[in-house]
């Protein structure tokens, strides 16, 4: 293996080797979502037709999942190796920094995919499968990944301890998740409370998730899929050039 497919495989296994907390955990806490808020709320919330809310939370609850869990693997191991020291031993490799962003980015995919397949099949025991267009989940799936392991990257350069890691996550990431669509569609709310919904990158991946499987949306999946590509392209390319000019890491 070259310097980034090593880095690469370490990140992997950095994640797996405690798979109970970082995989199992996020699966069960999704299957309590489901079945609290499925038995609440179910024949209550209006959501789209011939799908029961139930089916409905489904994509939901894995795409939350998937996009929390890539955040946290990119942010955790940055801001962990930083505090141990260990970051070191890796800036003495002449990776380059799109070594770092590939691997980096590319495990945290591989952790938001197993986590999110994971929640997937939990569900299975609970609302009947749903697939109106596979490729549509699959892009979204990436691409979600993607995006939010590379906002982890860019959180983890820039804290310093892991106090401004959970402020980070708690008061942008767990909130723009949650106020996103994911127990409800933004067709329910008042006309004011759409409109700042449409405000929020968060919902086209849930959006665009969610029409892979019903063929149904809250907006046009294209629109979905252009937004969240060019915000990727963006904070990827900002992240790149931090990890260029060693932002925080070089010190």
């Amino acid at each position: 293996m070259n310097g980034w497919q090593t880095l690469f495989y370490k990140e992997v296994l950095r994640f797996w080797k405690v798979s109970f907390q970082t995989v199992a955990a996020p699966v069960l806490t999704a299957v309590l979502y489901l079945l609290i808020f499925g038995h609440v709320l179910q024949g209550r919330v209006a959501v789209f037709d011939n799908v029961s809310y139930t089916a409905f939370l489904v994509p939901g609850l894995v795409m939350m999942s998937l996009l929390q869990n890539a955040f946290a693997n990119s942010s955790s191991s940055l801001v962990q190796s930083k505090i141990m020291g260990s970051l070191v031993f890796v800036l003495l490799t002449p990776l380059s920094h799109w070594g770092w962003f590939f691997a980096f980015v590319g495990a945290s995919i591989v952790r938001g995919l197993a986590v999110g397949l994971g929640v997937y099949v939990i569900t299975l025991f609970f609302a009947p499968p749903h697939f109106a267009s596979l490729p549509w989940v699959l892009m979204f799936a990436v691409l979600g990944a993607g995006l939010m392991g590379t906002l982890g990257l860019l959180a983890g350069l820039w804290a310093d301890k892991f106090d401004q890691m959970a402020a980070f996550q708690n008061f942008v990431i767990v909130p723009m998740t949650f106020l996103s669509g994911v127990f409800y569609s933004i067709q329910s709310l008042p006309p004011f409370w759409q409109k700042v919904s449409h405000l929020n990158p968060f919902f086209y991946m849930i959006d665009g998730f969610r029409y892979g499987f019903f063929g149904q949306s809250d907006t046009s999946p294209w629109l979905s899929l252009g937004i969240v590509a060019v915000a990727w392209l963006l904070v990827s390319a900002l992240a790149v050039q931090l990890l260029r000019t060693g932002y925080k890491i070089r010190n």
